[in-house]
């Protein structure tokens, strides 16, 4: 059981675990209980709940928290999604219930097998399935108009979740992507932070930041977003750049404020650095034979994901002649890496369940982390804590040392590493672009990145994915807002503000034409050909909104749009 699991399921009082051993002490045992997590039985489900102390009232903010829904539903989750009752396998799990867990599970034992039994009339009667969040806007308004409105209807405030929600509860407002995306997310934030402060709203960033130091201080790290079937990962480690932009408009003291949950946060991601033998890995921690430390994106779980449990159970079946589990951990780990799925993870570059995600050592991560070392530098020179200061400042020169020795393929341009093979990745991917912008790549080579950047990968509508079209989301034809603003600013870092124009005008007019003709922003876009349209591809259709879409469009529009 996962230590988050641990801490939140302590000490029952006595009278619920007396009410729901007697509801259940009836219950048969499951007759073949070997698959954890997978299929829970009803007796597993009762000792769960047993030590649940708040399962049967509203979850406030910083008490225990209920399980996941495979742990909470047993059997009855296994059932739900193996039957598609809903299309989108995230419905389920966001869900709540109408009754506590512990008598559904009772009435599904009792009624499963029984003639005429309805396992979609059952979930219709005793679940409450999310609320629709389509919004419809005023008509006539400009794009920026748009966006600005947007942010109210995409704000939440969950100081409390219902009875047995997976929904974590936060302590201040936050901001959701849209569509399904119905908590916050942790990478997404970043660039929603960005057209927040564009458009005024710097009292929403403060609570995006304080939501997060609250996450880490409560769970260890920043979960994928506030559910309690993400806990087991987190996301792209973008804190450290939220920061930084609060720190610019607000003063220096934004560093001092947040340089313990900065130490933390690094500290999670750094798990097994000084015990780990050289040539292996421990979770996030990857240790080359010469000694190098450097990071991959890891999930705790091995199971598959609650949101996507169908999905991950079909890619395990076609994936032959590996351990199932196996199979589950890349897959979570690639949503740890926020691009789920690519064939930037992929062994033979084309289908999932090829996945080898645990394998690699991603630029992306690595730029990312070097720039949360160097921050809490900065955040140290702030406290005057100049010991912190030249710890990090030794621990971000050996990761440049690293990056650039591992994570520069020969080929002319930053990339992964497989560290179980030996060798470079030869997946070209705006993933290159990522050390320029931390500031971590050589001068000449972040030359070389960016004309194969502009070789490669710039289309009529934008920057491509992937040069890969797998039907996989985060590959050609699609171009996503965040990985356009992460090339544009790590361009205008090393002098090609030439270059990063055209990276975001294209983009910039894909984006307008699908508001000028649909009237709404996405999640993707098509870049290819003039910039055909919103994106497609991955595991669910394309969702309205759409958080990090607006941010980095209002940014563009600054940029780029005459303010328009």
């Amino acid at each position: 059981m996962s230590t988050q699991l641990q801490s939140r399921t302590q000490a029952a009082s006595t009278n619920d675990a007396h009410r729901i051993q007697t509801s259940l002490q009836s219950l048969p045992p499951r007759k073949s209980p070997q698959r954890s997590r997978t299929a829970i039985s009803a007796a597993s489900v009762v000792t769960l709940l047993l030590a649940c102390a708040n399962c049967f009232a509203d979850t406030q903010v910083g008490a225990p928290l209920p399980p996941a829904p495979d742990i909470l539903y047993g059997d009855l989750f296994v059932a739900v999604q193996t039957a598609q009752i809903f299309p989108d396998q995230k419905t389920f799990v966001d869900s709540t219930p109408n009754t506590d867990p512990a008598t559904i599970v009772q009435l599904y034992e009792a009624q499963k097998n029984q003639p005429g039994f309805s396992l979609l009339n059952f979930v219709n009667q005793y679940f409450t399935p999310p609320p629709d969040q389509s919004i419809t806007p005023p008509a006539g308004q400009t794009l920026r108009q748009h966006i600005d409105w947007l942010w109210t209807g995409l704000t939440r405030t969950t100081t409390s979740a219902p009875d047995n929600s997976s929904l974590v509860p936060l302590p201040k407002p936050y901001v959701v992507p849209g569509g399904r995306f119905r908590e916050g997310y942790y990478w997404d934030t970043y660039f929603t932070m960005l057209g927040l402060q564009e458009s005024g709203h710097e009292d929403l960033v403060d609570d995006m930041l304080d939501n997060f130091a609250y996450m880490i201080n409560t769970f260890g790290h920043i979960p994928n977003g506030n559910r309690t079937y993400y806990l087991s990962r987190s996301q792209p480690p973008f804190y450290s750049y939220m920061v930084e932009i609060a720190a610019q408009k607000e003063g220096n003291s934004v560093y001092q404020k947040y340089l313990p949950a900065l130490r933390k946060e690094y500290a999670y991601w750094m798990q097994g650095a000084s015990s780990t033998p050289r040539g292996q890995a421990t979770r996030n921690v990857v240790v080359l034979r010469d000694g190098t430390v450097l990071n991959r994106y890891w999930d705790e779980l091995d199971t598959p994901r609650d949101e996507s449990y169908i999905e991950d159970v079909q890619t395990a079946q076609q994936s032959t002649g590996r351990p199932a589990n196996e199979v589950y951990r890349d897959l979570r780990a690639t949503a740890e890496s926020g691009w789920d799925f690519s064939s930037r993870w992929f062994g033979d570059n084309q289908n999932l369940w090829t996945v080898r995600t645990t394998s690699i050592i991603p630029v992306d991560l690595n730029s990312l982390l070097f720039h949360l070392e160097t921050t809490i530098v900065r955040a140290c020179t702030v406290a005057r804590d100049f010991g912190c200061v030249g710890q990090f400042a030794g621990y971000a020169a050996r990761r440049a040392e690293g990056i650039n020795r591992y994570l520069w393929n020969n080929k002319g341009y930053y990339g992964d590493y497989d560290w179980q093979l030996g060798k470079s990745r030869d997946n070209q991917t705006p993933a290159m672009m990522y050390p320029l912008m931390a500031g971590v790549a050589w001068p000449e080579r972040a030359k070389k990145t960016a004309q194969t950047m502009q070789s490669v990968l710039l289309q009529q509508g934008g920057l491509a994915t992937s040069t890969y079209n797998t039907g996989q989301q985060w590959d050609a034809p699609n171009g996503w807002a965040p990985l356009h603003w992460i090339a544009i600013q790590g361009l205008k870092q090393y002098g090609r503000s030439d270059l990063a124009q055209p990276v975001g005008t294209r983009f910039l007019a894909d984006v307008e034409n699908v508001y000028n003709t649909q009237q709404k922003l996405v999640e993707k876009y098509i870049v290819e050909g003039a910039g055909e349209g919103g994106g497609g591809g991955g595991e669910y259709p394309l969702q309205d909104g759409f958080g990090w879409t607006n941010g980095v469009t209002l940014m563009l529009l600054d940029m780029y749009g005459g303010g328009q």
